[in-house]
């Protein structure tokens, strides 16, 4: 079977839709390599974009790294190209996360090539979300989806939410309190970023949404203790609707199955109608995080709380240039 060679044009195309993905404060710690005679693709962790005070197990820097590899899968999806995908394919080198090798034209996974147009679409909504329900079929679609990757998704009964709550709380409250989590916050927020030109990274307040003056939305609040000019306050509905992922094991490559799948299941999201944001703050701390797996089973490790709903769209925050994540190999 023939493979069509993707052009370095190509190549700079989809390593473009994988780098649009999230990452905890939009840190971007990811670089690509293309090796031509391969007609593979290897995707590193960039430990110099680690938050070691926020992130010192790098759990969420590799769940950053699974979300840019789906949106690579989506995009070869898209061109058309069936593809193998190997995590963590070295041992002695931990910043191989992965590697994906074209093997087939033609046999793309059609459910993920139908998310393409999502992957420039979604971004995170810091914005109040209405109070209207995700239906409940839309709900059972969505886990399925991340269980298709490897993980799965629940949506806490109305007990378990507000305990989760008051968790999201508590982490913040502890983070406004520290001095060190104080000063990794600013590091990766711009509080004087007039455009989304201003920087490559990081997020820029325009994106931190509306300071909240009621309801109960677990929504971060990058702007910390520091104040915002002309920065608008807004009521927060009053019961988010929020869904918890975890996966069998916590192990990197769990890390990087739960990456993809909360990338996977954003991205459906989004096409649906919903839009999104990441709540991370409980799970950064490790005495808080294991709190957060169900009351019922106490099975599973927590990797993300995501808060979704109907709402404003999210402004897109910057992104580094291609040419700057991406080496081409002969």
């Amino acid at each position: 079977m023939n493979v069509r060679t993707p052009s370095d044009e190509d190549v700079i195309s989809l390593v473009g839709d994988a780098v649009a993905a999230p990452s905890l404060h939009n840190a971007q710690p990811w670089r690509f390599r293309y090796l031509r005679h391969l007609r593979t693709f290897e995707l590193y962790a960039d430990f110099d974009r680690a938050l070691p005070y926020t992130d010192p197990r790098a759990r969420s820097l590799h769940i950053g790294c699974g979300a840019a590899l789906l949106n690579l899968r989506v995009a070869l999806a898209h061109g058309g190209w069936h593809v193998r995908t190997r995590l963590l394919p070295d041992a002695a080198d931990p910043t191989f996360v992965a590697a994906v090798r074209l093997v087939g034209p033609g046999t793309g996974d059609a459910d993920l090539a139908s998310l393409h147009p999502a992957v420039t679409e979604r971004h995170s909504s810091r914005f109040p979300f209405d109070e209207d329900p995700i239906p409940d079929d839309l709900r059972t679609t969505l886990t399925e989806t991340a269980r298709r990757e490897g993980a799965e998704l629940a949506f806490p009964s109305p007990w378990h939410l507000q305990y989760l709550l008051e968790l999201v709380r508590e982490a913040e409250t502890s983070e406004r309190a520290d001095p060190a989590a104080r000063r990794e916050l600013a590091e990766w927020t711009r509080t004087d970023a007039p455009s989304v030109n201003f920087a490559d990274d990081g997020v820029p307040d325009y994106a931190f949404g509306p300071a909240r003056s009621g309801g109960g939305a677990a929504v971060r609040d990058f702007a910390g203790t520091r104040q915002v000019t002309g920065r608008a306050t807004a009521v927060f509905e009053a019961e988010p609707q929020i869904a918890c992922l975890s996966t069998t094991h916590d192990r990197p490559e769990d890390w990087l199955r739960a990456g993809q799948a909360m990338e996977r299941l954003l991205l459906l999201a989004t096409t649906e109608g919903l839009v999104g944001s990441l709540v991370t703050q409980p799970l950064e701390r490790p005495d808080v995080r294991w709190l957060l797996r169900d009351p019922v089973t106490g099975a599973g490790h927590p990797q993300m709380l995501l808060r979704l709903g109907h709402g404003p769209k999210g402004p897109r925050t910057p992104r580094r240039p291609v040419s700057e994540v991406l080496d081409i190999w002969p």
